[in-house]
């Protein structure tokens, strides 16, 4: 009877820990965007809020409608140039913290669409979490909003 109730508690236990983790991101103010109308290349930007004790990394990104999807970023070429590229590692969303993807900085990229990216729609997106594991969210489709650091 002993050994019952401990594997039961250590199930519990379990339970709890894995839902925290999956609750302890949250994802705010997501939208995607194409940089023109039935564009092949299109971009997601989102708040990522870790509302754990622990860091945590977003280390992939996936969507049904985007053959390939990466996690990229902008960083100066030295002669005043923004380059695009992708993020070695992930990206580090601090204990208690929160990391920005926007544009002109880092950003999820969907490239090879196989469906425009239409005003209004949504875009379904899986974010993988080191520690929080998949999360799967509707993005919402702005083509019209214009952010402060426009550089798509």
């Amino acid at each position: 009877m002993t050994t019952l109730r401990i594997l039961a508690a250590a199930a519990a236990m379990t339970f709890c820990a894995t839902a925290s983790f999956a609750e302890a991101i949250m994802i705010k103010d997501a939208y995607a965007r194409a940089a023109r109308p039935n564009a092949p290349v299109g971009a997601a930007f989102m708040m990522l809020v870790n509302y754990s004790a622990q860091d945590d990394v977003l280390v992939a990104a996936s969507s049904p409608i985007a053959k390939r999807v990466e996690l990229h970023t902008h960083i100066e070429t030295g002669d005043g140039i923004m380059q695009m590229t992708e993020i070695e590692g992930g990206i580090v969303v601090p204990a208690g913290g929160m990391h920005m993807l926007k544009c002109g900085g880092d950003h999820v990229m969907l490239m090879g669409l196989t469906e425009s990216l239409e005003q209004g729609g949504t875009v379904s997106l899986t974010l993988r979490f080191e520690k929080a594991g998949d999360i799967t969210v509707d993005v919402p489709v702005d083509n019209e909003r214009k952010d402060a650091h426009m550089a798509h």
